[in-house]
């Protein structure tokens, strides 16, 4: 009796865990920036490669095409467009930089002690 008791409240533990993952998810999507020029205006999907550098510009970066089908990456100050061949598959608003984490030291006005 006291295992199925554990095993229970140990169920009970990861679906509550579960359900707070997805919260999170749908709040952090739920924050990205609308896709237009009062949000975040990037690529959409089905749109082509040629049609992104003629409205957006070239990217920060082209990574390395990989798997089957062939998935490009190209990255924008702001956002990543993915290609499928040729062809937007998705865009994804880029995570802000965190700041600097290092602690300064706070000046005072008493002289260190002896």
């Amino acid at each position: 009796m006291p295992l199925q008791k554990i095993i229970i409240a140990g169920l009970f533990c990861l679906t509550s865990f579960a359900a707070t993952a997805d919260v999170l998810l749908i709040e952090v999507i739920e924050k990205e920036p609308a896709n237009n020029a009062t949000g975040l205006l990037r690529p959409v999907n089905g749109v082509t490669m040629d049609q992104v550098v003629a409205q957006f510009g070239e990217p920060e970066e082209k990574f390395v095409t990989v798997g089957e089908p062939p998935i490009t990456r190209w990255k924008y100050a702001e956002y990543s467009v993915y290609f499928e061949h040729n062809l937007v598959l998705n865009t994804v608003v880029n995570k802000p930089k965190k700041a600097a984490t290092a602690e300064t030291p706070v000046a005072t006005d008493t002289p260190p002690a002896e």
